[in-house]
């Protein structure tokens, strides 16, 4: 029996339209192990938007074709100017009996996180910007969802004894759920990796419109900063 054949069809519809999402040409986006104790389906993509530098594709990269564009990479040398702004999980679960806990029958699971520049990082308003962040971003791409859910944090990070000279830092964490509104999750996939930009300090583009390169960390002024 091929192994497809055990997996239902309204997952694979799924996992079909995640392959069709367009995301931005700054966003590494690509295939990484799911959990597995989550739900009975499940698949997860990693993010990561990188400064000036990075070769990123257009589109998501999935499966067998994400694995060979790693192995092409890493013969490659690394390009010294690439900066690290963002990185971020999109989980999708997928339970066909349903869960009262969800609303449904799928569940997005998601996960971003960025450095900041010190002053945006003690602004107490921080968590609230974020997940506003989310809501507009899901509102903006048409994304019907419910039961949504989430946490946002600040990671202070000081260093001490022989690493004292390191200069401290501050992350935002948003951690968020949601159930979509039906199988079709392409739209979810772009909301999120909008979001994922503009926690690295990006700004929003029109469709045809191409940005400016990201400015290295010491000239910022936004919220996205690099890592």
């Amino acid at each position: 029996m091929n192994a497809l054949d055990q997996v239902p069809p309204d997952f694979l519809h799924a996992l079909g339209t995640l392959r069709k999402a367009r995301c931005r040409k700054e966003l590494r986006l690509a295939e990484i192990p799911a959990p597995a104790r989550l739900a009975p389906f499940a698949v997860a993509l990693g993010a990561e938007v990188m400064a000036p530098g990075a070769g990123s594709p257009a589109t998501p990269v999935h499966g067998p074709a994400a694995m060979a564009l790693a192995a092409a990479s890493a013969s490659e040398p690394a390009d010294e100017d690439e900066t690290e702004l963002a990185t971020g999980r999109f989980i999708l679960l997928h339970d066909p009996d349903g869960s009262a806990v969800w609303d449904g029958e799928f569940r997005i699971v998601t996960y971003i996180r960025a450095e900041l520049e010190p002053e945006m990082g003690n602004d107490q308003m921080l968590g609230t910007v974020a997940w506003t962040w989310l809501v507009e971003a899901l509102e903006n791409h048409n994304a019907a969802y419910r039961a949504a859910g989430g946490t946002a944090t600040r990671v202070l990070s000081e260093s001490f004894g022989t690493l004292a000279g390191r200069p401290g830092s501050i992350d935002i964490e948003l951690r968020a759920s949601w159930t979509p509104a039906s199988a079709d999750v392409q739209a979810h996939l772009e909301a999120w990796s909008d979001m994922v930009c503009t926690f690295a300090g990006l700004p929003p583009l029109p469709d045809g419109v191409t940005a400016l390169p990201p400015r290295r960390r010491s000239q910022q002024n936004g919220y996205g900063a690099a890592r």
